[in-house]
C-alpha cells in the first residue's frame, strides 16, 4: 500500500476528537462553503462534499440543515482560512489549518500552545517542501476492483487507489490541484463520495527522544482541542 495510505491509517483516529467539536468544524465548513457558492449542493460542488463529509461524521440531517439556513443569513459572521506552521520540540514540523473569524484570538492561542511546550511558531510556507499536498476521497468498497478503478479514474487525477479492509472503504488519493476533477469523475460515474478532503503527507519523517515525544503529544492535544482548529499535520514518524 502507498505512502499516502499509511500515513491516513496512522492518524485516522486522532483526527477530529470528540463528536461535538467535529460537528462544529463541519458548521464552519458549511458556512465557508454557503457564503462563497450558495446553499444550494446541487450546485455548489464543494457544499456537496462537505454535507457527504458531514453524513460520514454521524452529524444529525437537522444539524446540516440549521448550519446551511444559518450560513445564508448575512449577518452570520464570516470565517476565514488561516494556516499556521512552526516546530515542535525536537524539531518535528506541524502545520496548524484553522477557519476562524477572530483571526487575532486564532494566531495567539496557536502560538501559546508552540511556547508553552518548548516549539516555535514560523512563518507560513516554511514547511511546504517538508509535505506533499493531496486531495483524498473515500468511497465504500463495494464490489470494485481496485486496480480497474485506478485505471478508470487516472486520466480525472488519480495518483494512489488503495482498499482500507478495516473499514470497507476504497480511498482515492490525487494532487492538490485534482479535487474538482475528481470529485467530477466519480459522480460522473454514478459512485457516491462518503468523505473527502485534503491531506499534507511528509516527504520525510523525524524521531524524537522520549522528553520530546511527551512536550510534542501535549502540543498537538492542545492545539486539537482548539475550536479554530480543523486539521493538524506533521512529520513525527
Amino acid at each position: 500500500m502507498g505512502r499516502a495510505f499509511e500515513f491516513r491509517k496512522e492518524r485516522k483516529l486522532k483526527r477530529w476528537g470528540k463528536m461535538a467539536k467535529t460537528f462544529t468544524k463541519i458548521g464552519r465548513e458549511i458556512s465557508m462553503a454557503v457564503k462563497e457558492g450558495g446553499p444550494n449542493p446541487e450546485s455548489n460542488s464543494q457544499l456537496r462534499v462537505i454535507i457527504q463529509n458531514a453524513k460520514a461524521a454521524n452529524m444529525p440531517k437537522d444539524n446540516i440543515e440549521r448550519a446551511i439556513k444559518k450560513a445564508s443569513d448575512k449577518d452570520t459572521a464570516n470565517y476565514d482560512e488561516m494556516i499556521y506552521e512552526g516546530y515542535a520540540s525536537g524539531g518535528v514540523a506541524v502545520v496548524v489549518e484553522t477557519t476562524t473569524d477572530n483571526p487575532t484570538r486564532t494566531v495567539a492561542n496557536v502560538r501559546a500552545a508552540f511556547n508553552k511546550f518548548n516549539g516555535s511558531l514560523g512563518t507560513q510556507g516554511m514547511t511546504d517542501f517538508l509535505f506533499d499536498r493531496k486531495c483524498m476521497f473515500k468511497i465504500d468498497a463495494g464490489d470494485f476492483d481496485v486496480e480497474e478503478l485506478e485505471l478508470e479514474l487516472i486520466d480525472f487525477g488519480a495518483e494512489e487507489v488503495d482498499k482500507d479492509d478495516e473499514d470497507n472503504e476504497i480511498i482515492i488519493y490525487g494532487g492538490f490541484a485534482e479535487f474538482g476533477n475528481l470529485q467530477k469523475g466519480l459522480e460522473d460515474k454514478g459512485i457516491e463520495i462518503k468523505s473527502a478532503g485534503f491531506e499534507r503527507i511528509p516527504l520525510d519523517t523525524k524521531t524524537l527522544s522520549e522528553e520530546d515525544e511527551v512536550l510534542f503529544n501535549k502540543l498537538i492535544e492542545r492545539l486539537e482541542e482548539d475550536d479554530d482548529v480543523q486539521q493538524v499535520f506533521h512529520n513525527l514518524g
